[in-house]
């Protein structure tokens, strides 16, 4: 049974360029690597982020078996021999105009542990931030939790991070540590974003790893950042406040385990 290990979440700001999104992933994926991070998280559609409203066809919508995306995730997994969550990458969808919004798990050797397609789209109208992610992306329907050689792991996406019941099927599925890589927008994430990770962190008794996207992508996408790193108490262990960077954290599974033996609100559950 693993008894801890070193985690770190990647903060960066993607742009509708890719080859500059990979070149920054690749950069702070081997900053992370070089302090001794076990498992690295990328944030949400870390390659790029078009306008608001882009109706033309994607890019980097591939089916996953030939995904571009995917396939540096596995080499970059590869070269720096740790397990990375690769935020989440754009897969050919159910027709041209819909892709899903997928997370990946990779390990240390490049191969696919789990992928996750978001199942919450962020159709939303507020001051400062107007979105219809349902234009151009279509909702998964399945729960996954992947059993790794770092415990057993928890996907979601970004918005998916308002749905409590989504972190209780994680944790009914064995989930020790919740993944939410995200692009929140200013306006939410400066209200909720923390206030929302710690609550999934405490209520599920598990770590959360949450990288994000921070900054001014384009003239209609700007994302909060702070991405951080909660333990099962709810306490934040590591954070990125600003600009892009990255911040690492030991995950103590002893401390997780001791908490839900001490405070057992899992299995007091009756509803």
């Amino acid at each position: 049974m693993l008894a801890a290990m070193i985690a770190a979440v990647v903060q960066m700001t993607s742009t509708a360029d890719a080859q500059h999104g990979f070149e920054r992933a690749a950069h702070w994926i081997a900053q992370a690597a070089g302090r001794g991070a076990e498992l690295i998280a990328l944030p949400e559609t870390f390659p790029l982020i078009r306008e608001e409203g882009d109706a033309s066809p994607h890019p980097l919508a591939e089916p996953l078996e030939s995904s571009r995306a995917l396939e540096f995730v596995r080499e970059q997994a590869r070269r720096h021999r740790v397990m990375l969550a690769g935020g989440s990458i754009p897969e050919r969808g159910p027709d041209p105009q819909h892709i899903y919004n997928t997370a990946v798990l990779v390990d240390a050797d490049g191969s696919l542990l789990a992928s996750y397609r978001k199942i919450h789209l962020f159709d939303v109208d507020l001051p400062g931030a107007s979105l219809r992610e349902s234009r151009g992306v279509a909702p998964g329907e399945k729960v996954v939790a992947a059993a790794t050689r770092l415990g057993r792991i928890g996907l979601s996406v970004c918005y998916d991070l308002r749905f409590p019941e989504l972190y209780r099927a994680l944790v009914d599925q064995g989930a020790e540590i919740l993944l939410v890589p995200s692009a929140f927008t200013v306006p939410t994430g400066s209200a909720h974003w923390e206030i929302l990770l710690r609550a999934r962190a405490i209520e599920s008794q598990a770590f959360v790893v949450a990288a994000g996207q921070w900054g001014a992508h384009n003239r209609s996408r700007r994302s909060w950042g702070h991405s951080m790193i909660v333990d099962p108490w709810g306490t934040i262990l590591a954070q990125v406040p600003d600009g892009e960077g990255i911040a690492l954290a030991e995950l103590d599974f002893a401390q997780l385990r001791d908490a839900r033996e001490r405070l057992p609100s899992l299995r007091h559950r009756r509803l």
